[in-house]
């Protein structure tokens, strides 16, 4: 890349206390997206309104797994301290 190039990206970050929230949201979004293709699927199977479906299912999906992460998460990382060596 260019000098020009690489002055023109804007760098980003978020503060690291936010970094369980954005963890959450990453994971909510592509969880839900690919539970809501496979529930649609062996529900409805492929038909011609199978995204719409997907995107329906998904609208419920990807709030519900967000909160769902939030709570789980911090149990998930003592589960896994617990059980890994070196945590």
């Amino acid at each position: 890349m260019t000098d020009a190039v690489t002055k023109k990206n804007i760098n980003v970050r978020l503060p690291k206390h936010a970094s369980p929230y954005i963890f959450a949201l990453y994971m909510a979004t592509i969880m839900a997206f690919l539970m809501s293709l496979v529930i649609t699927y062996a529900e409805f199977g492929m038909g011609v309104n199978y995204m719409i479906n997907v995107m329906n299912a998904y609208k419920v999906a990807m709030p519900a797994a967000f909160v769902c992460i939030l709570v789980v998460r911090p149990m998930v990382v003592k589960l896994v301290g617990m059980t890994v060596h070196g945590h």
